[in-house]
């Protein structure tokens, strides 16, 4: 997604907790000829968002578009699932996306121009064994991402969601290494396959662009057909 905004004429700031991940994503970025830094912290700590935030809009200018992206995963059964793990998927996920757009909206109110995209999940509206805080998490990330656009669409902020389905990524490198679940899934989701993480791009590209500019409160299934089948 942030190379997708990178082609179209974005300049990227990458969040994250793993300074060694963003260098090397960045380095390759920016070899590429595109505009990419990063800011190292923690999208749950509320001190530290504020400072960033300012921080980056001090040295990049003020923020124009935002993806919440931040995520974790946690695979238990319901009834053995610890408490602080749960506490911090749900925190990770939802009080994350919170405190990063109220430290960002600000300056999209007294611009009245903004996007907000949210990375929802399939799992915002299905469920699966041994997922709950994910799928909780998911849940309400959707009906906060409907909060916003519902509180800020006066100002002229689209806040959207992007669901994606079932990607190969570090987070879900388990299931793309278990035989079994390969074959259920391609056995379920339409497309038959697993999606490329580039396919995500042009959802992000639309939803931060003006050709969304009437497009609010949507979740965006990016999911191989997933959601529309039984």
């Amino acid at each position: 997604m942030a190379k997708a905004l990178a082609v179209s004429g974005a300049r990227i700031v990458l969040n994250g907790r793993d300074g060694t991940s963003l260098e090397k994503t960045v380095s390759s970025m920016r070899k590429e000829g595109l505009k990419a830094s990063f800011s190292l912290f923690d999208v749950t700590d509320a001190d530290e968002v504020h400072r960033q935030i300012e921080r980056v809009m001090k040295e990049t200018g003020e923020i124009d578009i935002l993806i919440n992206n931040a995520g974790t995963q946690v695979r238990c059964p319901i009834e053995q699932f610890d408490e602080a793990d749960w506490r911090r998927v749900i925190d990770i996920h939802v009080t994350g996306a919170f405190l990063v757009s109220k430290a960002v909206v600000p300056v999209m109110i007294r611009k009245r121009s903004g996007k907000i995209i949210n990375i929802c999940s399939v799992q915002s509206e299905l469920a699966r064994p041994g997922i709950a805080a994910y799928t909780a998490a998911k849940g309400g990330l959707k009906m906060l991402t409907r909060s916003m656009a519902a509180e800020w669409g006066r100002h002229n902020i689209q806040v959207n969601g992007i669901a994606p389905g079932y990607f190969k990524t570090d987070m879900t490198r388990s299931l793309a290494e278990d035989a079994e679940f390969n074959s259920w899934l391609c056995s379920r989701v339409p497309a038959n396959r697993w999606g490329e993480t580039d396919e995500l791009g042009g959802a992000a590209v639309f939803l931060a662009s003006a050709a969304s500019s009437y497009v609010n409160g949507h979740i965006l299934f990016v999911d191989g057909g997933l959601c529309a089948s039984v």
